[in-house]
């Protein structure tokens, strides 16, 4: 069996969950299976089981469009380009809408079955017109599209799934799996190594609460520094966020912590994406993990926290409530969301429950480890790559041997 998965990200052009679902997935994958991954990028590699495809956006798009909706007409122009050789391919698979045009057109092109997987849906991101502008029609249109045309859609957690047929309805149910996120278990580790906490100039003697992402509406980050003036006075904040989607979210951001910072000194931004060693290392020697999400279809950052024994206090929602054990591996902190923005309605409230949940464990460090040992054990039991490869390669199989079928039309 030969499978091509299409994605935006790939090593080592990674910001995002889907890019790190992708990574391990495929190397996973090319332990039983051939596969070919096309990417966004100059890589280029093919050893083993496993040979990765870099393409670019057409020079005529890329240099000569100057609205937010480049990126919407950059991906289309790539999805073009990833399909014209996939002679031998058995099966294509997606990930997010930047490469869902390339499985849509392949399956027609090549007559071969299409898996679709969804990190996100653009119905409940609204906050994307301010970053792609008129394109976030266009993305809603090849999401749309795609969804309905895929013989599979894998949502990456039940509450996905339910947000698929509840926003797609034509979709219908059985066409739609849950096969959740995974962690490679080896790589993340508790370590007591602490040099990227000194060279970040944090502070190892005392304990900090630490949030990784994105900046975005949807990482929810702002929340986590307006509850800053809740928590106990000069409580250490390892704030590891880079990559503004927009220049407005990026000063909104540099507001809010610039006035933080007026009631505690002890706030660290690091304004950059960290290498994963040095994220471990920080999930590692946190008091607590803190993930303010206003929509987070799984949250794999949060895999990464508990396997590194951090307990982890995150907002209550979507695939979150999945990972996340109230009580158990951490707290789940609930808030009202508007329904057509998705944006938290009583912000200053949430702001202050998130604060009372981590000062909570700031101040009980026996908890913490409970909390602490209990994730990295429910992380081992559940969220492997092997199992999630072997459910994905079962899939495959069922829909090339359904494609055989003769047709009854």
């Amino acid at each position: 069996m030969r499978a091509a998965l299409f994605t935006r990200e790939y090593p080592p052009e990674v910001y995002g969950g889907a890019g790190v679902h992708v990574e391990y997935l495929s190397r996973e994958l090319a332990k039983k299976i051939d596969v070919e991954v096309h990417c966004w990028g100059d890589q280029k590699s093919d050893v083993g089981q496993l040979q990765v495809i870099g393409s670019q956006p057409w020079s005529e798009i890329s240099k000569g469009t100057t609205g937010k909706f480049k990126a919407a007409l950059e991906t289309l122009s790539l999805n073009l380009t990833q399909v014209k050789d996939l002679a031998g391919v058995d099966v294509v698979h997606t990930h997010t809408w930047y490469a869902s045009m390339a499985g849509f057109w392949a399956k027609k092109l090549y007559e071969v079955p299409f898996v679709l997987t969804t990190h996100s849906l653009e119905p409940l991101r609204a906050w994307k017109a301010e970053q792609l502008g008129s394109g976030y029609a266009m993305s809603s249109w090849i999401e749309r599209t795609a969804i309905l045309d895929a013989d599979a859609v894998i949502a990456v957690s039940q509450g996905t799934r339910e947000d698929i047929v509840r926003a797609y309805p034509e979709v219908k149910p059985e066409r739609v799996h849950v096969i959740y996120n995974g962690i490679d278990l080896d790589e993340y580790q508790k370590t007591t190594d602490d040099t990227a906490l000194k060279m970040y100039g944090v502070d190892p003697q005392v304990p900090y609460v630490l949030f990784v992402g994105r900046i975005t509406r949807q990482k929810g980050v702002t929340h986590l520094v307006d509850a800053i003036e809740y928590l106990p006075r000069d409580t250490q904040v390892v704030l590891c966020a880079g990559a503004a989607d927009t220049p407005e979210i990026a000063a909104e951001m540099r507001d809010k912590v610039t006035e933080a910072r007026k009631r505690n000194k002890r706030i660290v931004w690091i304004e950059k994406k960290v290498s994963k060693r040095e994220a471990i290392e920080l999930y590692s020697h946190a008091r607590v993990f803190c993930c303010p999400s206003v929509y987070e279809p799984f949250g794999i950052i949060n895999l990464e926290a508990m396997a590194c024994h951090a307990p982890v206090v995150a907002s209550a929602t979507g695939g979150i409530k999945e990972v996340v054990v109230d009580n158990q591996t951490g707290y789940l902190v609930p808030f009202e969301q508007d329904p057509t923005t998705g944006f938290a309605t009583q912000p200053e409230k949430f702001a202050r429950d998130l604060a009372a949940r981590l000062s909570e464990l700031l101040a009980d460090p026996a908890r913490c480890r409970r909390f602490g040992d209990a994730g990295r054990k429910r992380v081992e039991e559940t969220f492997s790559w092997r199992s999630i490869a072997t459910q994905t390669i079962d899939l495959y199989r069922f829909l090339i041997e359904k494609s055989k079928e003769p047709s009854r039309a």
